[in-house]
């Protein structure tokens, strides 16, 4: 697992060029919420938007996640946490006023 990026991936760099061309400014790997130990791709203060770049298989896409063959079991109950850790980001961010997005 240490081959995988956390940041700096290619779907994320091809976003951050097309947003910052746009005319946009933004964080990247940011706290949006000092005390919430989570990182978004792109944080708009201002605006209070917070952007995640979701893997499909990290985060259990419906329409592109696949099964692993090796160790099913491990790999399935990780990507429901997952699922639930960004289920839970998504509620903290909207109480305290921000708009979470997942792409």
């Amino acid at each position: 697992m240490l081959g995988n990026r956390s940041r700096d991936t290619k779907p994320e760099l091809a976003l951050r060029s097309a947003v910052h061309a746009a005319g946009l400014r933004y964080r990247v790997s940011a706290r949006p919420l000092p005390k919430l130990a989570r990182t978004a791709d792109l944080v708009f203060r201002p605006s209070r938007v917070a952007v995640f770049l979701d893997g499909c298989f990290w985060h259990g896409c419906p329409m592109h996640n696949t099964k692993a063959s090796a160790n099913a079991d491990y790999w399935a109950r990780k990507v429901e946490q997952n699922v639930e850790q960004d289920r839970d980001t998504d509620a903290r961010l909207a109480a305290a006023g921000w708009l979470p997005v997942r792409v």
